[in-house]
């Protein structure tokens, strides 16, 4: 693949308190300036009790309603110097969930360590669960490469191949099938999970496709809303290639072929591009297919044992 990886990725606070409508409850001169590194967070009970072994200093720290509590039962002097003692480690801000109230201790050591404390009327668990998907999504490994991505029945299928080789051109025929564009000429693939790959297009393209000799279409314009989408895990990836006479294709499709993408291995086929053949039915047959073999169905291997079957028995 031609493509450019991309590693080592931070988020401004800024946007997480933005994407949450998060309220701030501190005053912190530096909040423009902190980072989150990581998709991780922490509920810092051991760390209120006094343990600081392991602690995890870039990590967002979650407050609910069990360390609320666990404050609130302290006398003022012992909650000072335990706040002072986590907060003298060092982290990227306190999230308080629930709306929960927050001790006067707490923001005084907030502003005299300068760590902003933030505010959610959300339920613990159900904010920290949306924490954890957004930062995942995020802070996601990923690199960018030079092909289309569409959605056809429900599989994100890549399409991948030298440049005119027809990607565009059979893009814009599946769309015109029904089918919806994610990304046309540079996409963006972001590895959320050890299984899942989530493909997008760059924000500044987005829902335009270039056809040559025509120029730049926006696609949503042209076809309306329901015919794009903003990401979408890949299932399957195409290369296109034009026909080479000395080359042998695979006719049968019993040996399942794979590419891999930061680690994950994704069933790839090879089609073979010349005058005559209808790329977006090929494209939509490929992708009803790969969903088949999902769902436990492999045609190939049906006929492979039905031939296998008649041998045995002498009739072929």
């Amino acid at each position: 693949m031609n493509s450019e990886e991309k590693s080592g990725y931070s988020i401004k606070l800024t946007q997480v308190i933005e994407q949450f409508q998060l309220e701030e409850v501190t005053n912190c001169s530096r909040l423009n300036e902190i980072e989150v590194t990581t998709s991780d967070v922490n509920r810092p009970g051991l760390q209120l009790a006094g343990y600081m072994d392991y602690f995890g200093n870039d990590r967002i720290q979650i407050i609910g309603k069990v360390e609320t509590h666990f404050l609130l039962n302290m006398s003022p002097e012992e909650r000072l110097r335990k706040l002072r003692m986590f907060f003298a480690a060092g982290f990227p801000c306190i999230v308080v969930c629930r709306d929960l109230k927050i001790c006067d201790e707490m923001i005084k050591v907030a502003n005299e360590y300068q760590i902003p404390i933030l505010k959610t009327k959300e339920i613990t668990s159900r904010f920290l669960s949306a924490l954890i998907s957004y930062l995942n999504l995020e802070l996601a490994p990923r690199i960018t490469t030079h092909g289309v991505l569409v959605e056809v029945y429900g599989e994100g299928v890549l399409i991948l191949g030298e440049s005119g080789v027809g990607k565009s051109e059979t893009a814009l025929e599946l769309v015109k099938r029904g089918h919806r564009l994610i990304a046309d000429d540079v996409v963006e693939i972001r590895k959320v999970s050890d299984k899942t790959l989530l493909g997008q297009s760059p924000e500044i393209i987005r829902h335009f496709i270039e056809i040559r000799g025509i120029g730049i279409l926006d696609v949503k314009t042209l076809y309306g809303v329901s015919s794009v989408k903003v990401q979408d895990a890949i299932s399957l990836i195409i290369h296109l290639e034009l026909w080479d006479e000395r080359k042998t294709y695979d006719r049968v499709g019993l040996v399942d072929q794979y590419t891999d993408i930061l680690g994950i291995q994704i069933p790839s086929l090879t089609i073979p591009v010349r005058p005559g053949r209808n790329l977006a039915i090929i494209v939509e047959i490929a992708a009803i297919n790969n969903r088949q073999k999902k769902m436990g169905y492999n045609a190939a291997q049906v006929l492979n044992e039905r031939i296998m079957r008649d041998i045995n028995k002498g009739i072929l």
